[in-house]
């Protein structure tokens, strides 16, 4: 330990002297209140230090004291269902001690030291093992096997191993390695947050994250391992759409990251996730969820950390061979944490006082996603979707913090202000947004749901792109000048938009929609507008088209149960004929 003395004190910016001998990124102590800070710069003997806890009160001369290691989280049982803050201190725990209000200085574990696990291995005495591979695993819950992990440094011959009840302070291996040294290994590791956790191959993503959000899925698909960005003006629904990703997506576990957000959206994930049941476990959402809540009422400082602890963990149950997916709501509020410490440090400021590395922090973030080998001798796959929200001030995403992620991810969910004024919500652009993944998932849809899908997905993406043209001549001319093909097209247009679309977040039903009833959903749709030219070209009128009695049925549809939407399909495709029959009749007679 190395003490230092406070010369310098600027909001979370807290200048030491004496500390030669400390390192970049060490965790240091600060002032007699032992405040949680980092070293982030160095100039001789001089460190500036962002501090994690509110600096008030603090006075030069105070003494700084370095631990002599870099900013890391605890990983091991536990994690899942608690929720942390962004140095990874348990608010639970922490609430107990200090009530309501988080008081400064707080040192507690991250993981319980109390609590009791059972281990059962999965090695055996002489067994040679590798960093990365699997020797037991805890049940955390009924949902999560917790895998226990060989840290990444570690190798050699198991010399001992134990089974039965421990704590994540004991014992339950000893590894002999290479040079006869005995490595003790327990139940938890340590893992610097700056630093990705290795991997053996990443690998190109091969399926889709079902997220059952129709928009998403069917239009502008994420892919398992893939990286998408949620940018959005206030009140267009960021926050609700990363809340039903974090619900209703087909990952293992779900990482939540709050990170500069309003506490009440922390506090509606706490109120709902233990309340809602996961479609595929039956389980509660908290059983496979691990919350990290730094909101804008906590240190500005803190957020830098938060969004590198939440990834940190993700690694870690991705390594297990799980399917992980990261939501960060948001990373504009993180990239202002970077510009505050960045003014305070006095650099030289980029576009908007942003830091000039702006680019390469996000870039180093985005890219710890993926679909990935592990390390070991068993290689599991496993995969890290990352979902970012983005708060450009006034809803302008020409701003650097949107351009710098749109450089970066392959995913762009464009949110408007304009349909959510119209309470269009998901309120997803279907003319800006884009996926670049649509290709290699369109493969992979046409696999496993149909092989008309990409053709369906490819021809409703062209019938919106078509109507937005077709506004603008409604807007000149007015309706009766466009010929009746084009009314039907926009007939059809609206359909799509209002029937299949939009999605009620907060309805039982049509909260989720599986691929296959999203695939229903569309080949409804399109057989209403097929159907519909043949009747044109048979002399039908446009206006009895659009009037039918089955356009009811089919923007009901969505809330149909999911067992119940194929019989409902043949009774609107078999009614969608009668009418269209009684429609020619008419015209005939």
């Amino acid at each position: 330990m190395n003490d230092g003395t406070i010369i310098k004190i600027s909001g979370p910016l807290v200048v030491a002297s004496g500390m030669k001998s400390a390192n970049m990124f060490d965790v240091v102590r600060v002032g007699n209140e032992r405040l949680m800070g980092e070293i982030i710069e160095m100039h001789g003997d001089e460190a500036s230090i962002q501090v994690y806890e509110e600096t008030s009160g603090l006075r030069p001369g105070e003494k700084v004291e370095t631990t002599g290691e870099p900013l890391s989280v605890e990983l091991g049982p536990g994690l899942i269902g608690g929720i942390f803050d962004g140095i990874q201190r348990p608010l639970y725990e922490v609430a107990k001690i200090c009530g309501n209000n988080l008081k400064r200085g707080v040192e507690l574990p991250s993981l319980s030291r109390e609590k009791h696990w059972v281990f059962v291995p999965q090695v055996k005495e002489g067994d040679r093992v590798f960093g990365g591979d699997i020797i037991g695993f805890v049940e955390e819950n009924e949902v999560v096997n917790h895998k226990i992990m060989l840290p990444p440094a570690i190798s050699g011959i198991v010399k001992e191993i134990s089974s039965g009840t421990c704590t994540t302070e004991d014992v339950v291996a000893i590894v002999l390695d290479e040079k006869g040294n005995e490595n003790p290994v327990g139940i938890t590791q340590k893992w610097p947050v700056r630093k990705g956790r290795p991997y053996s191959k990443k690998l190109a993503p091969s399926e889709p994250l079902i997220t059952g959000q129709r928009v998403i899925d069917s239009l502008f698909p994420l892919a398992k391992g893939g990286v998408a960005a949620i940018p959005g003006p206030f009140g267009s629904g960021k926050t609700v759409t990363q809340h039903q990703l974090a619900k209703w997506s087909d990952a293992d576990i779900i990482v939540y990251i709050g990170c500069g957000e309003r506490g009440n959206e922390m506090t509606d994930v706490l109120n709902e996730f233990p309340a809602l049941k996961d479609p595929k476990t039956g389980k509660t959402l908290m059983e496979r969820t691990v919350l990290i809540a730094n909101t804008s009422d906590m240190p500005v400082a803190a957020r830098e950390a938060s969004i590198y602890t939440g990834i940190t963990i993700a690694e870690y149950f991705r390594d297990m061979g799980y399917n992980v997916a990261l939501m960060a709501d948001s990373t504009s509020r993180w990239a202002e944490a970077l510009r505050e410490m960045s003014g305070r440090l006095e650099e030289m400021p980029g576009e908007e006082g942003y830091p000039a590395y702006l680019s390469s922090r996000l870039a180093q973030f985005y890219e710890r996603a993926g679909r990935v080998l592990s390390i070991g001798k068993e290689q599991r796959e496993g995969t890290l979707s990352v979902i970012g929200a983005v708060s450009p001030a006034g809803g302008d995403i020409s701003e650097p913090v949107t351009q710098a992620t749109l450089r970066i991810v392959k995913v762009f969910w464009g949110l408007d202000s304009a349909l959510a004024y119209k309470r269009h919500f998901p309120a997803i652009n279907w003319l800006t947004s884009y996926s670049l993944y649509a290709n290699s998932m369109g493969e992979w849809f046409n696999k496993n749901i149909s092989p008309e899908w990409t053709k369906l997905r490819g021809n409703i993406i062209r019938l919106l792109s078509e109507e937005a043209e077709l506004q603008e001549t409604v807007k000149l001319v007015g309706m009766d000048a466009i010929s009746h093909k084009d009314r039907l097209k926009m007939e059809a247009a609206r359909s799509i938009r209002e029937d299949f679309l939009h999605q009620a977040a907060f309805h039982e039903v049509d909260t989720y929609a599986s691929a296959d009833k999203q695939f229903t959903m569309m080949k409804t749709v399109w057989s209403f507008y097929e159907k519909g030219l043949e009747a044109l070209e048979k002399g039908a009128d446009v206006e009895k088209i659009s009037l039918m009695d089955v356009r009811e049925k089919i923007g009901r549809l969505k809330y149909v149960k999911e067992d119940e939407v194929s019989a409902e399909y043949e009774i609107i495709i078999s009614a969608l004929d009668e009418e269209l029959q009684t429609t020619l009749k008419g015209e005939d007679d």
